[in-house]
């Protein structure tokens, strides 16, 4: 009796800079996968010179997610110091800010939580109409096991796209609602009771904007996949029930294991990743263990 196969070979593929790393003057540079992401050795982000600075966006552009080692004295002003060289900082207001730093938004997962702030994959406030191009975290304490960051290249995964699914989607939008994401995690009690983070969210600040598709990154000009099933409501110009058969496509073809990488924290580590060309992911594997980050984003353009 003959069968129907139910699954296809994913084709190889990498990212070029992981391959061929620059040499930095300022710290080393090890990448992770053939995807992205990389770990950085060898920097100060309190005392770093313009010129290390510098060198660090180059490998942030090219390597697109990065765990920087050896922050442990690097104190909340610092890390809003270190922020501020790459851009305009942005207040994010739908979680309790740091006392005294209304820049940096705590993130703690208590031993008796179930859920990880940010545990589904997506691209941060892309409901913003001018969404951040920078996340960054640093790690205040971690499970001594688990509680890695995924993330997911998405220009790997607009390239590997069908051509005739690429020449579809190229010149359309998509609309990003803050109801999917800051709303329904508000609202939902069983995620609120269970986490030491939780997010609130009123009505009437519900966001919604229309992004590409696919968006062309303001540095590398590469195009990249921009839809997520934590913001992304529908197509422009479709209900969401006529546009999420092609969705559900496309999103789990951007988490293919192919197109990622996990960032494995340590004490005092601060991992930056932009969020114009991937989607991330928080895992919650370590149940009876604390996992503190404080996060602040850099504010970025609007997607073209």
């Amino acid at each position: 009796m003959g069968y129907v196969p139910t699954f296809t070979y994913q084709a190889a593929v990498c990212h070029a800079p992981q391959f061929a790393p620059r040499s930095y003057r300022h710290f080393t540079v090890s990448p992770l996968t053939g995807a992205m992401g990389a770990d950085v050795e060898g920097i100060d982000l309190s005392s770093a010179s313009d010129a290390a600075i510098a060198e660090l966006e180059q490998a942030l552009t090219d390597h697109i997610a990065l765990m920087i080692r050896g922050q442990e004295n690097l104190t909340p002003p610092a890390q809003i110091a270190f922020a501020r060289r790459l851009g305009h900082v942005g207040i994010w207001p739908y979680a309790k800010a740091m006392e005294g730093y209304p820049e940096i938004t705590e993130l703690i997962q208590e031993p008796g939580d179930k859920y990880a702030f940010g545990g589904t994959w997506h691209s941060d406030s892309c409901s913003f109409e001018h969404p951040p191009k920078y996340t960054m975290l640093h790690c205040v304490a971690c499970p001594p096991v688990g509680g890695d960051t995924g993330f997911a290249n998405q220009y790997l995964a607009w390239e590997r796209l069908d051509p005739a699914l690429k020449a579809e989607l190229e010149h359309r939008r998509a609309i990003a609602s803050g109801r999917l994401g800051y709303m329904t995690a508000a609202s939902d009690a069983e995620v609120q009771s269970h986490t030491a983070t939780p997010v609130s969210f009123r009505p009437e600040e519900l966001l919604e904007v229309a992004h590409p598709v696919a968006r062309t990154h303001p540095v590398t000009g590469r195009k990249a996949l921009y839809v997520n099933s934590s913001y992304t409501l529908c197509l422009e110009g479709e209900s969401q029930k006529q546009s999420l058969p092609l969705l559900r496509r496309l999103w789990e073809h951007a988490i293919t294991p192919e197109f990622t990488c996990r960032l494995r924290w340590s004490r005092g580590a601060l991992a930056i990743w932009d969020n114009r060309c991937c989607l991330h992911y928080a895992h919650s594997d370590y149940p009876g263990y604390r996992r503190h980050m404080r996060r602040i984003v850099v504010e970025g353009e609007r997607p073209v």
